[in-house]
């Protein structure tokens, strides 16, 4: 893919519009991550040392990651890892990558137990995956405990390794299920970012979502509201009399979700837009 005998900074002009050429947005960014990466080096070190030449081997690496973002696998999965609220997360297959609007999930979490941040709450994360939201709340929350649930075992054993790596392993439990079944509660919070994407639109979803995301954690049925269905339903049953639950939206789906946890008996108090002023967390509240 790339010519022998080339500088670290030719090399990444090259790989950079290789990238472009192939529908790639972030194509300056992913070009000076892979090479940064390939070469062990942080990206201070990659544009000091733009003039030297690359070896055989340094260009072979180059050559194979950059043919992995080529068939656009997403740079976090070639790393194997990313970060999430100052959190480095492994991922693997099973989960999906943390996204950054995600983050707007623990943003609201956190407004919403303004003055309880010091109490010893009881957080369930729905659907858990890599563990990113109960562990950004953990680092968050010093005497909070938490719950994770998810009904893969491959991904609760990804989300297991994150919370023993983040120091989180003695405060959480991953628990093999759906949704809350077979757990009592009460939970003082319940969040969650559920699969929203209707089934037939899947296909349609950017090559890095749907070819690399795991289909289970997108499909949310026929009109991506089935795990908000299976929410609303069990969060009556777990949440604590006043409790929080904060679940994250598809673009589109505030007015949909708003109607079906009010008509669950939950009370919506608030939506959360993400820096894109997309309304991604949608908050609610069982009356106590």
């Amino acid at each position: 893919m790339l010519a022998a005998s080339r500088t670290v900074a030719a090399t990444r002009r090259v790989l950079a519009e290789q990238f472009r050429q192939a529908g790639i947005d972030s194509a300056e960014t992913d070009a000076r991550l892979l090479m940064a990466h390939a070469l062990g080096i942080d990206r201070a070190e990659l544009i000091a040392n733009g003039e030297r030449a690359l070896g055989e081997q340094e260009m072979k690496a180059i050559d194979a990651l950059g043919a992995r973002r080529l068939r656009h696998e997403p740079v976090a999965r070639i790393f194997g890892r990313k970060e999430f609220w100052s959190l480095s997360l492994a991922i693997s297959p099973a989960v999906l990558v943390p996204r950054p609007e995600t983050e707007t999930v623990v943003e609201a979490a956190l407004d919403a137990l303004a003055g309880l941040r010091q109490e010893k709450l009881h957080i369930l994360d729905v659907g858990t995956g890599s563990g990113a939201l109960i562990l950004a709340l953990l680092s968050e929350l010093p005497n909070a405990t938490g719950t994770g649930t998810d009904i893969s075992e491959a991904a609760l054993a990804v989300a297991r390794g994150n919370a023993a790596r983040s120091g989180f392993a003695e405060r959480c439990t991953f628990v093999v299920c759906n949704i809350a079944a077979g757990l009592s509660g009460p939970f003082d919070l319940i969040v969650s970012n559920p699969p929203y994407v209707a089934h037939g639109e899947i296909a349609s979803l950017a090559p890095e979502v749907c070819y690399y995301e795991p289909e289970i954690a997108l499909d949310g049925g026929a009109d991506g509201l089935d795990g908000y269905r299976a929410i609303a339903v069990e969060a009556r049953r777990v949440l604590a009399p006043g409790g929080g639950l904060v679940v994250e939206l598809g673009a589109g789906q505030e007015a949909a979700v708003r109607a079906l946890f009010t008509n669950a008996g939950l009370t919506v108090t608030g939506v959360r837009a993400d820096l894109a002023g997309i309304a991604r967390a949608l908050c609610a509240t069982l009356a106590s």
